[in-house]
């Protein structure tokens, strides 16, 4: 099943690019992703014992390396989110003027990139496959991108070269760590390794470093942020979702899945630098999203800003916090992706995303203004959806760490900081809602006649992202119970 999975999309653009019908053809393939993903949350069963769905291919007998699949919890959920918005993001493209195969090509490759990183048991391929995805990136940006397209795309493609080359270090410093009779890369081998402490502390403290600041690239961690709104506001909408809504959570997984269970000790030395960084997310980075004129840009931002939240939940690391952390980044890739989804709609329509010159799309497009209303009380944490059962896991597991503290602890600190956030997207969101969809009619809107509505087909890949999200936001047991087998018990207790 997870080999279909991963390579059902490459599949899909292979055919594309010997002229099969390009929309069609990954239709198609993103929807067959999409139900088998789906098929293996529903056939995965969280006990103890590993991971599941196992395939293994032996390349290196003297290094250990094999291609290698397998899922937990944590990872068909990623899997699935990523399947969902490629499906989003293939329905939701606009006709396609130029070049329509490599296009299409290059979102199937994106998501595959990512997918097969979710999806991979050996370090190699893990890193591999995310670089499969970065040239499909540069390409939708300089070619079917909008603005300064070409110096966002080289900008986007510099910072996560340079990400990615420091994380290949630290991954590279993470196997030399390891005593030579017990060397692989083999994810499961690695972490017996750690449970038993194979990798002493001081050499830890050095490689969660490279891997926080390699991932935290990836991620836009303050202060390494500036590529993420350039990058989404000049990216055409399908790319921006998979992009800020899969890609990036590459970044969080790869801290959940190979950071923490690997060099403990490494992330409790540097967790003070992080909770200092992550606030620069979510307190100086909100601070500027309410400072944007545009919708792109607001979003890039916005995106930005909650990836803070998510570090937060890694940062606490006990069990309530890393729920909460991956609950997020499932929420999240829903919320981001249906407002990008949306916004490009509108920029196509109106041929522009500046707040002055818009105004009264509610009337215009009131399905539009639905689907922008529903990720806007998403993104701002209103109970009932996904985004609110993250937040409120990390705020508890944030503010649970070192309750029997003198006085405040750290993590106390930064979690009342952090509950500020909410209120700095509560008013971005809410003033964009209220500058685009309510209002007079904008400059640019004044004499439109046009009626605008959203198609029958548009609405679709909308309605299946509001619908995730609030089955997950009114459920979210559904996942989080698949979440347990996937954090070693040694990582989730509760640190003081």
């Amino acid at each position: 099943m997870l080999l279909f999975i991963v390579f059902a999309p490459i599949f899909a653009a292979i055919l594309i690019m010997f002229d099969a019908p390009a929309r069609l053809t990954a239709l198609i393939g993103a929807a067959a992703t999409t139900v088998a993903a789906l098929v293996g949350l529903f056939l995965y069963r969280p006990v103890p014992g590993g991971f599941q769905f196992v395939n293994a291919f032996p390349i290196s007998q003297s290094w250990r390396l094999s291609f290698s699949l397998g899922a937990d919890g944590l990872s068909l959920m990623m899997i699935f989110l990523a399947a969902l918005v490629l499906l989003c993001a293939v329905w939701f493209s606009p006709p396609v003027e130029k070049s329509e195969r490599l296009f299409y090509a290059c979102l199937l490759f994106l998501a595959s990139g990512a997918i097969g990183a979710f999806a991979s048991l050996d370090l190699f391929f893990f890193y591999a496959f995310h670089e499969l995805a970065l040239i499909p990136t540069f390409l939708l940006i300089g070619i079917w991108g909008s603005g300064n397209r070409f110096a966002a795309a080289w900008k986007v493609t510099i910072y996560l070269a340079v990400g990615s080359f420091i994380l290949l270090i630290g991954l590279i410093l993470l196997y030399r760590s390891v005593p030579p009779a017990m060397r692989s890369f083999d994810l499961r081998d690695l972490q017996v390794v750690a449970s038993k402490g194979g990798i002493a502390p001081a050499a830890q403290n050095n490689i969660f470093l490279l891997l926080l600041i390699g991932f935290g690239v990836l991620i836009s961690l303050f202060p390494f942020h500036t590529w993420a709104p350039e990058a989404y506001a000049a990216a055409p909408a399908p790319a921006a979702m998979l992009h800020a809504g899969v890609l990036k959570k590459f970044g969080l997984y790869g801290l959940l899945r190979v950071a923490l269970p690997l060099v403990p000790a490494g992330a409790q030395h540097w967790r003070t630098l992080l909770v200092v960084l992550l606030l620069g997310n979510i307190i100086y980075v909100g601070l500027v999203t309410i400072a944007q004129k545009r919708l792109d840009w607001m979003l890039g931002y916005s995106s930005v800003m909650h990836m803070g939240y998510i570090f937060l939940g890694i940062a606490s690391a006990n069990l309530i916090g890393l729920n909460g952390a991956a609950l997020l980044m499932f929420a999240h890739g829903l919320s981001i992706a249906l407002l990008f989804a949306v916004a490009g709609e509108i920029r196509r329509r109106t041929g522009t995303l500046v707040f002055a010159d818009l105004g009264a799309l509610a009337k215009l497009m009131p399905f539009a203004g639905f689907a922008f209303g529903v990720g806007t009380f998403a993104a701002i944490g209103l109970p009932g959806f996904a985004n609110f059962a993250g937040e409120i896991l990390i705020f508890f597991g944030a503010f649970r760490v070192g309750a029997d503290w003198q006085g405040f602890h750290l993590f106390q600190i930064a979690t009342a900081l952090a509950l500020w956030g909410v209120v700095i997207s509560a008013i971005y969101m809410l003033r964009a809602y209220r500058a685009i969809f309510m209002g007079p009619p904008g400059v640019r809107l004044r004499n439109w006649t046009e009626q605008p509505a959203l198609t029958t087909t548009l609405r679709w890949p909308a309605v299946l992202l509001i619908i995730a999200t609030v089955i997950v936001g009114f459920f979210p047991n559904t996942l989080i119970h698949l979440l347990g087998p996937a954090f070693p018990p040694a990582l989730v207790e509760n640190t003081r």
